[in-house]
């Protein structure tokens, strides 16, 4: 698995767009006092932005593109930054609208995605979550992040999005961590209950279900942030405070090999229905 974080690979894509600007200067023959000047910018702001500290607007692009000659570059410079604008969303503002909206902003890329690739080392994963379970959730994060209260209506979105398990059409290869199985969700009957739809939902045919056994020796394939991976054209990863998509090629490749070295450590079939069975009878 690679070292870098999440955040630190948004990081990394600012950086990766100031050096651009940053050449693009030096093509022109400008100094950044000289380009600011031109700009009517203080000097600083040229060097906060080709050091990554601060993203530039579709106004900056388009300036510094013509003050450096280069006026034709601007669309391109301006669909990069826009693309890593996009990229690091805080919860809040994607649950601003409310929790039901959220649910349904997933919608498109569920219908047009045909493989599913899903680690959860948080909470089991929606796709398979129950409605109680699925309400527990999602209460939790109206209490922690204060967003307003349309829990019922989110949980029935969730459970209708549930029918593409049984299409034909998707398919699923899902990784859970065992703590997962552990974490009681709600309280012991809630988890009970999502316990045995776990063991239900195995023997869908559009379904793998891989449990991470607690104990295993991760020489690779370590606990990560939850990921899921849609086909090969985009990953979700879920932070604590923000909601992070990456779509770069490379990138992703990371994120499927770290899903196959994950993928290498857990257990499926009787294996996976005996580690869940021991989780139920461990609530009593």
């Amino acid at each position: 698995m690679s070292s870098s974080s999440p955040s630190s690979s948004v990081q990394e894509a600012r950086h990766a767009l100031g050096l651009r600007l940053r050449e693009i200067r030096k093509d022109a023959s400008l100094t950044a006092r000289a380009l600011a000047r031109l700009a009517g910018w203080h000097e600083s702001k040229c060097s906060r932005l080709e050091h990554g500290r601060a993203l530039p607007s579709d106004a900056d692009i388009r300036t510094w593109a013509l003050h450096c000659g280069v006026p034709g570059q601007a669309a391109d410079l301006i669909a990069a930054a826009r693309g890593i604008d996009g990229a690091y969303v805080e919860w809040r503002r994607i649950e601003r609208p409310g929790l039901k909206r959220a649910q349904e902003s997933v919608k498109p890329l569920f219908d047009r995605t045909r493989r599913f690739r899903m680690y959860q080392s948080w909470v089991v994963p929606g796709i398979l979550q129950t409605a109680t379970y699925t309400k527990s959730v999602l209460e939790t994060i109206v209490s922690l992040r204060d967003v307003h209260d349309d829990v019922d209506e989110a949980v029935a979105v969730r459970m209708d999005r549930q029918r593409m398990l049984h299409t034909g059409h998707h398919r699923f290869a899902i990784l859970i961590e065992e703590w997962v199985l552990r974490t009681v969700i709600g309280d012991a009957d809630v988890m009970a209950g999502q316990l045995g739809h776990l063991i239900a939902a195995a023997s869908t045919p559009s379904v793998s279900i891989g449990i991470i056994p607690l104990g295993t020796v991760r020489g690779g394939g370590w606990p990560v942030e939850s990921f899921t991976i849609y086909d090969d054209a985009q990953v979700n990863v879920e932070l604590v405070s923000a909601h992070l998509t990456v779509t770069s090629p490379g990138e992703i490749g990371e994120y499927i090999r770290s899903f196959a070295e994950l993928e290498a450590l857990a257990v499926y079939g009787s294996a996976a229905r005996t580690l869940i069975t021991a989780a139920i009878n461990s609530l009593g």
